[in-house]
């Protein structure tokens, strides 16, 4: 028990668990309609967009949360708006928009090179440095985003699944994709200082990728992803500062271990599943 205890003590473990708990049920609820949507690009498009946003902010001297949180907003709906009414299919929109806006960023960067180091947090993430008032941010748009699909559950479900057929039944897919669109921005936010641009993408996917081999139940999913990604954030902390390795690496890579040893699992049982109808037929 002790063993366990013991990183406790440490402040910085302490804000760091907390925050990895909440981000990764965060982005296991908001990954689970990611999946099912067909955009899992858009989670790591859309981050690399929100780093340009949080650039210029530094430069214009703008809160962070703001300007990246504006940035990252007005990309997703400029995204869903091509989408929409353009031939443009959602991969082209988010290929084109995201990497624009973050060449935007390396842009500035390499314009005002003195301020370079102070975002190699957003890029890789600093779990470890990780504020009160960080935890505070990220426990906020938990709360947030879980109030939100509690009371749009069945339209953010409808427009999910099939958003023309959610739209004769009366169901504002436009507004419903403007929410998803703030949820998805202000997520992203929140967790960009605990695992960084190049780690979003994987935390949002992985878990609601793990709970669709578990179930076809569009509930039970959404509750395994957000328990696969909170639990894998308290044990991705844990490995972290026992191997002696980056917290947001060590949390990717336990939800791809767990991923993969799922998916071993479900095709050894969809194998004998299958031999065992052979037999009696």
């Amino acid at each position: 028990m002790e063993i366990l205890l013991e990183p406790f003590q440490f402040e910085f473990f302490r804000n760091g668990t907390i925050a990895a708990v909440l981000v990764g049920g965060l982005c296991g609820l908001i990954g689970v309609y990611i999946v099912l949507r067909g955009m899992s690009y858009i989670g790591h498009g859309l981050s690399h967009a929100i780093f340009g946003g949080a650039v210029v902010a530094f430069v214009m001297q703008w809160n962070f949360y703001i300007g990246a949180g504006l940035w990252g907003f007005l990309a997703a709906l400029l995204i869903n708006q091509t989408v929409r009414r353009t031939k443009i299919n959602a991969d082209a929109a988010i290929g084109v928009i995201t990497t624009a806006s973050f060449a935007a960023g390396v842009a500035l960067i390499s314009r005002y090179r003195r301020f370079t180091r102070s975002f190699d947090a957003a890029l890789f993430g600093n779990i470890l440095g990780v504020t009160w008032q960080d935890v505070l941010v990220v426990g906020a748009v938990t709360l947030m985003v879980a109030v939100i699909v509690f009371f749009l559950y069945k339209q953010l479900l409808f427009t999910t699944f099939d958003s023309q057929v959610a739209k004769v039944y009366g169901v504002k897919t436009e507004w419903i994709d403007t929410i998803f669109a703030l949820m998805l921005a202000a997520a992203l936010i929140a967790s960009m200082q605990i695992l960084g641009v190049t780690l979003i993408a994987a935390a949002l996917v992985i878990p609601a990728i793990t709970a669709r081999l578990l179930t076809d139940s569009f509930s039970r999913m959404m509750l395994s992803s957000v328990g696969i990604g909170a639990l894998t954030g308290l044990v991705g902390m844990y490995l972290s500062y026992y191997v002696d390795v980056s917290s947001g690496a060590s949390i990717v890579l336990l939800q791809a271990a767990v991923f993969g040893a799922v998916l071993a699992v479900t095709s050894i049982q969809k194998r004998s599943a299958r031999r065992l109808i052979h037999t009696h037929v």
